[in-house]
């Protein structure tokens, strides 16, 4: 599974337990009981040759906390991260671990903006971890600059406690962090907060917005270093070159067909719809290619909107029809029987997977075709945003078993 930010807690309360305190030799007998016990339980009830698969192992993610600075200079850092967004998410859907695709998960920060609390150093969390891929990218676009102080290991060190990051080792966690002033900045020593990082498994990987050699001077390969990440530079002011391809016009008419097959619920499901088709023209306003991959990534399981959306919470079986008010469905919907409505919702369901099917039919021979041009291109290619994250997440993902 992928995570751009969310801490849950929860707490149960229980009842009063008594203890019987055993002697040692009461416990060794005990001891030894049990062990016989399990031991004939298990050679009656499993063959040795036939193990239990696990049924409730959880899917492999990829979380990824992504750190801007939003201060003056980096107007052209928040434009690349906006018009990358889709490719990342798309390439990385395509990850396979153990035959499983992974869950993903994005948090987002932003950092060193005058606007923002000085008390709590200059940054903000706009999402916690979460697999809700448009509210990520409806906080990426709400993004303005303001000039300020830059805190690398005040805010590294915030998304590494406030972020509910995976215990599982073997899946992938990475704080990504980009900016282009010093990174010892700030009363927070950012080799205390990497190393803390790099202890939960969680690597970092520093983008210096600059020369190579400045930001290797400003401890930005050292914060790299230091949490098992890679350092890279880029130029925040490179024009992101968009390669379109044969296949973006029918992605986009097949992704008209696939928006009508959402069916809203519930208090916030009608403004959750309204907020799909906005990040849809977000998505466009660079450009085609970037719609078409917006469309592929929305193809994708990774892709799911159970909270608001009808299919999705019908196959997760996770919303029961009876329990939903008339006025908290869709008006085609509102004056249908209980069955009319499920067989509306089937009905959707089957015209979605048909989509996708064809969208992702397409996503593969985009993608073929986008690889060609990039290698014709690469004596041009520029140092940019999405190059070398994705250079980074590549080889990290493989080093986690992700292919």
């Amino acid at each position: 599974m992928v995570k751009v930010f969310f801490s849950l807690h929860t707490k149960r309360e229980v009842g009063d337990v008594s203890y019987t305190r055993l002697n040692p030799k009461e416990t060794t007998m005990m001891k030894s009981l049990f062990l016989i016990f399990a031991l004939v339980f298990v050679q009656t009830s499993t063959p040795l040759s036939s193990p239990v698969p696990r049924e409730d192992a959880a899917k492999p993610k990829i979380q990824i906390a992504l750190l801007l600075d939003t201060s003056n200079s980096m107007d052209g850092l928040i434009d690349q991260a906006k018009a990358q967004l889709w490719k990342m998410v798309n390439e990385l859907a395509l990850k396979r671990k153990e035959d499983q695709s992974p869950d993903i998960e994005i948090a987002l920060y932003e950092y060193g903006n005058d606007g923002l609390n000085s008390r709590e150093g200059y940054i903000r969390q706009l999402t916690a971890l979460t697999t809700d891929l448009d509210l990520v990218s409806e906080q990426l676009f709400a993004l303005t600059t303001n000039g300020g102080s830059e805190y690398c290991g005040w805010v590294i060190g915030d998304a590494t406690e406030a972020l509910d990051w995976s215990p599982n080792a073997g899946d992938l966690k990475l704080i990504i962090i980009a900016g282009n002033e010093p990174f010892n900045q700030g009363p927070v020593s950012y080799k205390e907060t990497c190393k803390k990082a790099i202890s939960q498994s969680i690597q970092i990987n520093t983008i210096f917005c600059g020369n190579y050699e400045e930001g290797v001077r400003t401890f930005w390969k050292d914060g790299a270093d230091l949490a098992d990440g890679l350092y890279f530079n880029i130029d925040a002011n490179a024009k992101v070159v968009y390669i379109p391809t044969p296949y973006d016009d029918e992605l986009l008419r097949l992704n008209e067909e696939l928006n009508k097959t959402y069916l809203y619920y519930g208090a916030q499901g009608e403004s959750m719809y309204e907020r799909q088709a906005v990040q849809d023209a977000n998505a466009a306003g660079y450009g085609k290619p970037s719609a078409a991959m917006r469309a592929s990534v929305k193809a994708k399981e990774q892709y799911n909107n159970a909270s608001w959306d009808l299919v999705d919470a019908m196959e997760e079986e996770s919303v029961s029809l009876e329990d939903l008010a008339e006025e908290e469905l869709p008006e085609k919907m509102q004056k249908m029987s209980l069955e009319e409505r499920r067989a509306y919702i089937e009905e959707m369901s089957r015209k979605r997977k048909e989509i996708r099917v064809q969208i992702l039919e397409l996503d593969e021979k985009a993608r073929a075709y986008r690889r060609e041009k990039e290698r014709e291109m690469a004596s041009k290619n520029e140092n940019t945003l999405d190059a070398v994250m994705m250079k980074a997440l590549g080889k990290q993902a493989a080093a986690k078993g992700f292919k």
